[in-house]
Protein backbone atom coordinates (compact mmCIF):
# COMPACT_ATOMS: atom_id res chain seq x y z
CA UNK A 1 0.00 0.00 0.00
CA UNK A 2 2.25 2.44 0.59
CA UNK A 3 5.19 1.67 -1.98
CA UNK A 4 2.70 0.72 -4.49
CA UNK A 5 0.34 3.87 -3.74
CA UNK A 6 3.52 5.89 -3.64
CA UNK A 7 4.36 5.10 -7.45
CA UNK A 8 0.80 5.64 -7.89
CA UNK A 9 0.60 8.87 -7.23
CA UNK A 10 4.20 10.24 -8.51
CA UNK A 11 5.27 8.33 -11.65
CA UNK A 12 3.09 9.69 -13.99
CA UNK A 13 5.61 13.38 -13.29
CA UNK A 14 8.79 10.85 -12.96
CA UNK A 15 11.90 11.65 -15.44
CA UNK A 16 14.11 8.85 -16.78
CA UNK A 17 16.53 9.25 -13.87
CA UNK A 18 13.61 9.40 -11.32
CA UNK A 19 11.91 5.85 -12.86
CA UNK A 20 15.70 4.96 -12.45
CA UNK A 21 16.00 5.73 -8.97
CA UNK A 22 12.80 4.06 -8.00
CA UNK A 23 13.67 1.00 -9.91
CA UNK A 24 17.09 0.90 -8.35
CA UNK A 25 15.14 1.68 -4.61
CA UNK A 26 13.01 -1.46 -5.20
CA UNK A 27 15.48 -3.43 -4.82
CA UNK A 28 16.06 -2.97 -1.43
CA UNK A 29 13.71 -4.59 1.18
CA UNK A 30 10.22 -3.26 1.40
CA UNK A 31 10.36 -3.06 5.42
CA UNK A 32 13.71 -0.63 5.15
CA UNK A 33 11.62 1.56 2.42
CA UNK A 34 9.01 1.93 4.66
CA UNK A 35 11.42 2.50 7.74
CA UNK A 36 12.89 5.47 5.35
CA UNK A 37 9.19 6.69 4.52
CA UNK A 38 8.06 6.71 8.37
CA UNK A 39 11.63 8.17 9.82
CA UNK A 40 12.70 4.94 11.69
CA UNK A 41 15.84 4.84 9.50
CA UNK A 42 18.03 7.20 7.19
CA UNK A 43 17.80 6.43 3.63
CA UNK A 44 21.38 5.12 1.98
CA UNK A 45 22.88 8.13 0.64
CA UNK A 46 21.87 7.39 -2.98
CA UNK A 47 18.32 8.37 -2.37
CA UNK A 48 18.41 10.70 0.02
CA UNK A 49 16.70 13.72 -1.81
CA UNK A 50 13.15 14.76 -3.26
CA UNK A 51 11.81 11.40 -4.06
CA UNK A 52 12.51 10.31 -0.55
CA UNK A 53 11.63 13.74 0.81
CA UNK A 54 7.73 13.22 -0.84
CA UNK A 55 7.98 9.05 0.31
CA UNK A 56 7.81 10.60 3.89
CA UNK A 57 4.80 13.03 3.08
CA UNK A 58 2.71 10.23 3.13
CA UNK A 59 0.15 12.22 1.24
CA UNK A 60 -0.69 9.32 -1.33
CA UNK A 61 -2.15 7.11 1.11
CA UNK A 62 -5.41 6.58 1.74
CA UNK A 63 -6.78 6.55 5.22
CA UNK A 64 -10.33 5.32 5.72
CA UNK A 65 -11.58 7.81 8.48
Amino acid sequence: MMIGGFFDAHHASWNADDRALFSSMLEEQDVDIMAWAIGTAEPPERFAGPMIDSLKRLDYIRVAR
